[in-house]
């Protein structure tokens, strides 16, 4: 009996923690200390906040987790970046996946500020990398499953590129593709049938800029959303060009799309390869494109994964959930293959 109590008492471990400023404290600690609340039940440690002081109770492994996510935190409070219950979760699988990064170099990389006063930063490694890549490249793949911030990123950057004069327009652009839908059947004529296939990148827009100057922008051509089929032809000069759903692009449309790229432009182009909606015996633009374009300088892929999805925390259950089916459903042709 002793020597189970004595077991139990080695692997718990209480860390006292001391910061300099109050105000900062009740910062990090979040309304009602939800923030403590969601590091508590991600790492199942037991934290207690009095004045400027933090005690964290658990396993010695967890403990240490949460202190690191708490001192990172707080440092990011001091350098002026408001934390929300979301940073907390990013910042808790960005340590607790790799103990040596630093949330600085991350969340402090500032893209863009938005009409509301948001500030947009990457929130994991693989959207840091993503940013640099787009910075550094001019034909950049983000590849990998919804919620990881694939287009929403690639839309900051380009009103960055746009408002701070490095382009002159921004061209947005989505394959329409029939997903269980004649286009034909559908009301209204072609700019009306193919407008829903293209509001997910209103939505992102009209987030980022006001909604009035966003509109102005649109009107004047400055900012572009159209459907893939139109670019056929054209020379997409001194353009951000966003390209999303690639995975649906045929292996003709991704060519003609990639070379339509002009001088003094770049490209970007988003996709879930998991989530092809061509029809049968129709091979995805996207997945030929990552097995024909890699290596040649001035092109990156960056892939996303489970990971690195920054929509509600069920979505990445969600995903793990559907790709252990995926995986099971291939596991199950190589047998009967065989």
């Amino acid at each position: 009996m002793n020597k189970s109590v004595s077991v139990e008492c080695e692997a718990y471990e209480s860390l006292p923690l001391k910061f300099k400023d109050n105000a900062l404290v009740l910062q990090l600690a979040g309304e009602h200390n939800a923030n403590l609340r969601i590091i508590e039940q991600a790492l199942d440690v037991k934290i207690h906040l009095r004045g400027n002081q933090v005690t964290i109770q658990g396993s010695p492994h967890d403990v240490q987790v949460a202190s690191r996510v708490l001192k990172e935190l707080y440092g990011l409070l001091e350098s002026g970046l408001p934390i929300y219950p979301s940073d907390v979760e990013s910042a808790i699988q960005i340590l607790s996946a790799n103990d040596r990064t630093r949330l600085r170099d991350i969340f402090l990389d500032q893209i863009y500020i938005t009409s509301r006063k948001r500030i947009i930063t990457p929130k994991s490694v693989a959207q840091k990398r993503y940013i640099d890549a787009i910075r550094n490249n001019d034909i950049v793949f983000g590849i990998g499953p919804a919620g990881t911030g694939k287009t929403y990123l690639a839309m900051a950057m380009a009103v960055s590129t746009l408002m701070s004069k490095k382009v002159g327009r921004i061209i947005l652009v989505r394959p329409a593709v029939e997903a269980g839908e004649k286009l034909g059947f559908l009301p209204g004529d072609l700019v009306e049938k193919v407008n829903p296939y293209l509001r997910p990148l209103y939505d992102a827009l009209y987030d980022m800029m006001d909604l009035e100057q966003a509109s102005k922008l649109v009107q004047r051509g400055v900012i572009e959303v159209a459907p893939l089929a139109f670019m056929r032809g054209r020379t997409l000069n001194d353009s951000f060009v966003i390209l999303d759903e690639g995975q649906n692009t045929t292996s003709d449309q991704m060519k003609m799309f990639l070379t339509r790229l002009g001088a003094t432009s770049k490209a970007v182009i988003t996709g879930d390869i998991t989530q092809i909606d061509l029809p049968n015996g129709k091979v995805s633009g996207l997945i030929e494109a990552k097995d024909l374009l890699k290596g040649i300088k001035g092109i990156e892929f960056v892939f996303f994964s489970e990971r690195d999805v920054v929509r509600h925390r069920l979505v990445q259950e969600i995903i793990k959930a559907y790709e252990a089916k995926e995986k099971e459903r291939h596991r199950g042709r190589y047998a009967e293959g065989n």
